[in-house]
């Protein structure tokens, strides 16, 4: 049993870490407008990446991307992490971000939407999510009908991630409601100026993004745009969450190793009656229990990428990861914060966008209670 990373992924972890130091972190407070970096960063940022080989990291080569592994983009994520330059929420500066559904496409699907996505002409967006459908994508109402060679969608869906922006959703919908998530799930390709499918709102979250909602009436698609076989649209959505959790836990883990720093390089520095904090227990125990947590969910995270990369099914261990590395994160986040006292509480540091970056880990991908829900499960059938 070997816990060390192989060298080449050493060395990735070193070159991304070492990219983060010198370009990012130093102007990483004037890189972000809510929840997007600006324009003109972005494409310098998109422009080194390219230059060190990482472009669609996620992409594999036959499609002309760098074919990286699961453990490999977590590797890169938990660097990317530990800048606040780097919305939760971005699509990242590696390339297009590529849903995992649209591999899975045929070939006139993917000249249509695939390819276009993978150069950068279109955006697209998952809309899964509804008003009384978080958690529990089977409990969806969106209704499609099959009329001829086209379906007919009605429906809402609710914090679309991307949707004011993107040229086509990948929309789940239900097709057999005495099934449900047991095959009455599909999913279609919907471009978004079709007639009947329209934003009605954008919300305002405190990450600064806008999920917007989305709704369907009478919205006629053609059939030719259903995505495999009618029924399989649950087991694709969840395919996609299970790599987003991680990359929600990865993220965590750069979050909070930054945070670790800071902490304790101000507990050395900062005086309180005649004393540097860092020789205050209190303080001490701060700074043992967050490195402590970070250890362990970094092997958590590792391991759940490399079983991944093995072909092995890890949704347990990914509900495991995501649960454990973003409550880590959040108390480490906060536990930052009153290390620094009234600095931490100012816009002159970044603990104060992480704070409500990591919050939003605890709902987003999945909400750490419906994780938790699944791991018992899954602990109730294996001694059963």
């Amino acid at each position: 049993m070997d816990f060390n990373l192989p060298e080449e992924l050493q060395m990735l972890k070193e070159t991304v870490r070492r990219f983060v130091d010198k370009e990012i972190i130093p102007i990483e407070l004037q890189c972000r407008v809510g929840n997007q970096i600006r324009p003109e960063i972005r494409e310098t940022l998109e422009s080194k990446t390219r230059d060190m080989g990482l472009w669609l990291i996620d992409v594999p080569k036959q499609y002309g991307g760098a074919g990286l592994g699961l453990l490999a983009r977590v590797l890169i994520w938990e660097e990317m992490g530990r800048t606040v330059a780097i919305p939760a929420r971005d699509q990242g500066i590696f390339g297009p971000w590529v849903n995992p559904i649209l591999y899975t496409l045929n070939e006139e699907q993917k000249r249509h939407y695939f390819y276009p996505v993978l150069r950068g002409e279109k955006m697209s967006c998952l809309a899964q999510t509804e008003p009384d459908a978080g958690s529990d994508p089977g409990a969806i109402k969106t209704r499609a009908v099959r009329q001829g060679d086209s379906y007919v969608i009605n429906g809402t869906k609710r914090f679309i991630t991307h949707a004011a922006k993107a040229d086509f959703a990948q929309v789940l919908v239900l097709t057999d409601p005495a099934k449900r998530a047991r095959g009455g799930i599909s999913c279609l390709l919907v471009d978004m100026n079709t007639p009947g499918c329209r934003i009605t709102t954008k919300y305002k979250t405190m990450m600064g993004d806008e999920p917007c909602e989305v709704v369907f009436e009478d919205c006629k698609v053609p059939a030719a745009n259903l995505v495999g076989n009618e029924g399989e649209g649950f087991v694709l959505g969840q395919k996609w969450l299970g790599v987003g959790r991680l990359r929600q836990a990865a993220r965590a883990l750069g979050v909070a190793e930054r945070c670790i720093e800071m902490g304790a390089r101000y507990a050395k520095q900062r005086v309180t009656f005649g004393k540097p904090l860092s020789e205050r227990q209190a303080i001490q125990w701060m700074l043992a229990d967050s490195f402590t947590e970070l250890h362990a969910a970094r092997l958590m995270v590792y391991h759940a990428a490399w079983n991944y990369d093995q072909g092995q099914d890890i949704r347990n261990e990914a509900f495991m990861a995501k649960v454990y590395a973003t409550e880590m994160s959040f108390r480490v986040v906060d536990r930052a914060l009153q290390i620094h006292g009234g600095i931490g509480l100012t816009t002159d540091l970044p603990l104060h966008q992480w704070f409500l970056d990591q919050r939003s880990t605890l709902i987003t991908e999945g909400a750490v209670e419906v994780m938790r829900l699944a791991i018992a499960r899954h602990v109730l059938k294996k001694y059963d």
